[in-house]
């Protein structure tokens, strides 16, 4: 494997092409000042004011404009079997990950985005939008939530798990 092109020793944020709020950015650098685009992301960043330490990916999404502003922060990685958030997230050496801006745009990025978590999972990455919160979960995890929270389980390999104050109980029930 390849020397990352990125290491932190706090939280990375991450930011793709989907449309995200200066909100949400500004609060995913609180936690993770470290900020990485993922190709058309830079855009994203830019256009929040902020300018990213690396753009990754293959950089087909990259306007003229920012690829001019960021021309000494550009690591190509030409390969087109994967997605560009697979190429950032596989060249990023951090604690944790949250990456902003690869949801809702487009179901089949949305989809590419949880296969690349299921095939890392040796990454902490918690994808964040406007709405949701969405990782991998580790074999072990508990939950406290506040009263009427939502929750949502996508099984991507069997697993099973218990729960107490949840609306429909998850006890016995195997997924997969």
């Amino acid at each position: 494997m390849n020397p990352p092109i990125v290491q932190s020793s706090c939280g990375v944020t991450l930011v793709g092409g989907a449309p995200i709020s200066a909100r949400l950015l500004a609060d995913a650098l609180d936690i993770a000042p470290t900020l990485v685009a993922a190709d058309g992301g830079a855009q994203r960043a830019l256009a929040a004011g902020q300018v990213p330490q690396a753009v990754i990916g293959d950089l087909d999404s990259l306007s003229a404009r920012a690829r001019a502003e960021l021309t000494d922060r550009l690591h190509p990685v030409p390969e087109q079997e994967t997605t560009d958030f697979d190429k950032a997230l596989r060249h990023i050496a951090a604690p944790f990950v949250l990456a902003v801006g690869f949801s809702g745009a487009r179901m089949d990025h949305g989809l590419a985005v949880l296969n690349t978590l299921v095939r890392h999972s040796d990454r902490r990455c918690i994808v964040l939008s406007g709405k949701d919160v969405c990782f991998l979960a580790p074999p072990r995890i508990t939950l406290t939530m506040r009263p009427r929270a939502r929750l949502s389980l996508f099984p991507m390999a069997p697993v099973s798990g218990r729960s107490e104050g949840l609306r429909w109980p998850i006890d016995g029930l195997g997924f997969s």
